[in-house]
């Protein structure tokens, strides 16, 4: 008697299904971020703790799966997040976090455009993908409001998205074919140790001393880091930088249903129709498998 076949889901399937997790387990960084802003808990030292819990946890286990060719090309990935992340809460001190968002995910645009430089053009369905997209997030995150003309502020939100895509892209092209588990191990690892670096030379760095600090860093570094960064690993490996970010879109919905069911805040009925036209985008770039 022959052995039972395992089935496994197509690519496009389980890269989507992946994709939308790392857009879930992203989206709890706003709920940490504000539980932490009420602890008296500085954000960039937060962000330190955070990587640098998740590559102790997985560098143990991971650290002789490649090379060192490799590990060079994951702290290349490693410092773009951290420059990522440190334009995207820059840009929150100067104007409206919906602002943000919306600038934040450019990114699949950005991603599309610096593939058709490179000499891969977009197909129609891509850019249908990419308009739904922003129309839902539009509807979600909001118009930028009367108060958002720093232009400081606005140009760290569009650098967010340009080092977001440029992420999405290195990791795409320097980590094809590495371990999930170990590329987020050494990212972490080069993330944690630009956040300390950043954290003590801007005299912001802070030792968690209570309860409620640890709890919110473990919760950062578990359920916001440990989780959806290998998901959107994986996702990239079989989807490609760009129908990942489409479906990475999902982020703010996910964020906003989150903030609502933990932290009580209201629902507008825009809310649904942004949501429908974003997941239309996301099912749109997983059917047309595109890259």
């Amino acid at each position: 008697m022959s052995a039972a076949r395992v089935v496994q889901p197509p690519a496009n399937l389980s890269g989507s299904l992946l994709a939308a997790l790392g857009a879930l387990g992203f989206a709890t960084l706003g709920i940490w971020g504000k539980l932490a802003s009420h602890v008296g808990l500085n954000p960039f030292a937060a962000l330190s703790w955070r990587f640098l819990i998740v590559a102790a946890v997985l560098l143990p286990f991971t650290w002789r799966d490649v090379t060192w060719q490799a590990r060079f090309q994951m702290v290349k990935v490693g410092l773009l997040y951290g420059l990522a992340t440190t334009c995207y809460f820059s840009a929150l001190t100067r104007i409206s976090a919906g602002t943000t968002s919306l600038l934040n995910y450019l990114a699949p645009a950005v991603v599309i455009l610096i593939g058709f430089a490179l000499g891969r053009k977009p197909t129609t369905g891509q850019l249908f993908s990419v308009v739904l997209a922003a129309a839902g997030l539009l509807l979600i995150v909001g118009l930028p409001s009367p108060a958002d003309h720093d232009r400081t502020g606005l140009l760290l939100g569009a650098l967010t998205a340009v080092t977001y895509a440029l992420y999405l892209l290195a990791n795409e092209h320097l980590l094809r074919g590495q371990p999930p588990l170990a590329a987020t191990a050494y990212t972490t690892l080069t993330a944690g140790l630009y956040f300390t670096g950043y954290a003590l030379a801007t005299h912001q760095y802070q030792v968690p001393s209570e309860t409620e600090h640890w709890g919110i860093v473990l919760g950062m570094a578990f359920i916001a880091t440990l989780v959806p960064v290998p998901a959107l690993f994986s996702a990239i490996q079989r989807l490609g930088a760009a129908s990942t970010s489409l479906i990475a879109t999902l982020e703010p919905l996910f964020a906003v249903l989150l903030a609502a069911l933990i932290l009580g805040e209201p629902l507008r009925p825009s809310l649904m129709i942004g949501g429908v036209l974003i997941l239309v985008g996301a099912v749109l770039a997983q059917r047309l498998g595109l890259r």
